[in-house]
């Protein structure tokens, strides 16, 4: 675990400002929010110091996205929440305000008064055209570690869930809209 002087995220850590842990394991953390949008709001955060996403390793961003959805759905069977946002602000202009990457997982309920919408930009077709191509152009020079090919696992009979299973995956369908 590197440290950065003078961020807070990094003093949360390191246990130099308490705080109420939700998660933890060898590379991630995740705290409650003493000042969030909603009783439950999490951040999620690498460990390591990292200022924005895009310096985070990809296992990293896997181990840090893979906590953020085990703390959405404790969210869901521990609160009772209706839904979560999984937010995270990339860059001063995206709202970022500490220089150390976080995940917020907000526990959403209807009429809950927190207001994440925006209003839609139309864009001419000339505009989409010109980002598609800057994008794609920008995507060749990005490489992104292939998952290993799975073997294929032939089933004979049907998998049969236990009633705990089947209850979860019912509970997991009814946060589908």
């Amino acid at each position: 675990m590197s440290s950065q002087q003078n961020c807070i995220i990094c003093s949360i850590i390191a246990g130099n400002i308490p705080s109420k842990k939700v998660y933890e394991d060898d590379l991630i953390l995740g705290v409650i929010d003493m000042n969030g949008a909603n009783p439950g709001h999490c951040f999620v955060m690498p460990k390591n110091h990292y200022a924005i996403l895009e310096q985070v390793p990809d296992n990293e961003v896997a181990k840090l996205f893979q906590a953020s959805n085990k703390i959405s759905r404790a969210i869901f069977e521990s609160i009772g929440a209706q839904g979560t946002n999984i937010f995270l602000a990339n860059g001063i202009p995206a709202g970022q305000t500490v220089a150390h990457v976080t995940v917020n997982v907000i526990p959403r309920k209807e009429n809950d008064g927190v207001n994440l919408q925006w209003a839609p930009k139309q864009l001419s077709e000339e505009e989409i055209s010109t980002v598609e191509l800057k994008l794609k152009e920008q995507a060749k020079n990005v490489a992104i570690d292939k998952p290993k090919e799975k073997k294929e696992i032939r089933q004979e009979k049907p998998l049969e869930l236990s009633k705990e299973e089947e209850d979860i995956y019912e509970k997991q369908l009814r946060k589908i809209p």
